[in-house]
This record gives C-alpha cells, sequence and structure tokens, in this order.
C-alpha cells in the first residue's frame, strides 16, 4: 500500500478493463517517473475525449457530431446492417474491406451475471431503424464467446418474424492454425460452414 495520490492513481488505473494491480502499479509509477509534459498531454487527451465524442445518434458508433462518417456516406448500402457489440468491432470489420453497408453497434452482450439483459443493449434502437428503413439484410457480428452466442440467439428470435434475411458471421479454424488444438465447439462450426470449392 502506498500514501495518498500515488495509491489512489493505482486503484483508479487498476478500475480499468484488462488491468490488474500489478499492471496498475506499472503504469503508475510509469507516469510518476515520466515527463511532465508528456503525462499533461496525456490528461488532456482523455479530458478531451470525454468532452467531444459520443455515440450516433444513427447506429451507435462513437463520433464527434450527431451522425459517424458511416452512416454519411452515401457510398454505404443502406440496406445492409451489421450488427456488433462495441464500436471497436466496427473497425475490425472495416479493416477487411469486405462490407460496404452500415453498423448497428448494441454497447455489449447480454450476460446476465453481470446484470446486462437485453434492456440494456440498443436492441430498441435496431428495431425502431428496421421499421424507418429499406433493410434487406441483417448480419449479426457479435463475438463467438457465450454472451455473444446469446445475444445472437435473442436476435435472430427476434428479427426472423419481420420477413428480413438475417445471417450470421461464419466462425471455424483460424489461418495458420492446428486441427490438433481447435476446440470442439470452433472444429464443429467449421464442419458446419464448410462451403464447396467444385
Amino acid at each position: 500500500m502506498y500514501e495518498g495520490a500515488v495509491q489512489e492513481l493505482i486503484d483508479e488505473l487498476g478500475r480499468l478493463p484488462g488491468v490488474g494491480p500489478k499492471s496498475a502499479q506499472r503504469i503508475a509509477f510509469h507516469i510518476l517517473e515520466s515527463n511532465a509534459e508528456d503525462m499533461s498531454r496525456l490528461a488532456s487527451a482523455i479530458v478531451t475525449v470525454k468532452e467531444k465524442v459520443k455515440f450516433c445518434q444513427v447506429c451507435g458508433n462513437v463520433t464527434e457530431q450527431e451522425t459517424c462518417n458511416i452512416c454519411r456516406d452515401p457510398r454505404r448500402d443502406p440496406t445492409m446492417i451489421c450488427v456488433v457489440e462495441e464500436s471497436k468491432d466496427v473497425i475490425a470489420v472495416e479493416r477487411t474491406r469486405s462490407f460496404r453497408g452500415r453498423y448497428h453497434v448494441l454497447g455489449g452482450a447480454i450476460n446476465p451475471i453481470a446484470g446486462i439483459g437485453p434492456d440494456q443493449l440498443r436492441i430498441r434502437e435496431l428495431l425502431s431503424r428496421l421499421s424507418d428503413e429499406q433493410i434487406s439484410e441483417i448480419i449479426i457480428a457479435t463475438d463467438p464467446n457465450l454472451e455473444g452466442e446469446a445475444t445472437a440467439t435473442y436476435l435472430v428470435r427476434m428479427l426472423k418474424t419481420l420477413g428480413i434475411t438475417v445471417t450470421r458471421l461464419a466462425s471455424g479454424l483460424p489461418v495458420g492454425g492446428d486441427l490438433e488444438y481447435a476446440d470442439e465447439i470452433t472444429l464443429g462450426r467449421a464442419f458446419e460452414g464448410r462451403r464447396s470449392l467444385s
């Protein structure tokens, strides 16, 4: 235990996702040993992002304006929506350059243990978009884990009555992976998602 401001900094850093007690301590001492000007820029960047960045009124992605640049882009296909859990997932999909539609960011995934149900996600806003816009396909791109699967299942049940094509990203073996190290679920999905080569 350290005194005063140092311990307070360690405690606050430890509240960040993925930062354990040892990492929080290492970061705190890095901050203490760093140039004051560099740390002022870091503090200023944190304050600025909290003041300027908000969530797009249409899709829920992060933006500094009312709507994000993807929703404003007239070249995007307005009939396709890719549903993702977080804004960082939008970036991951965009890096592939394989999707030219629009997005809907849920703001998380269903996780009863953490007290997150469908009402805490942006599902109502998605349904509102479906009634306002001409959507022909919803691509569910939630994470392939327990929470992501629960969210995808919930969305499929809710959307299948609307007459819109609902698809799910394929999942399976990573490129460069070995079959012997694949878990049963991943290998099973790879078999389910196989495609013809002839």
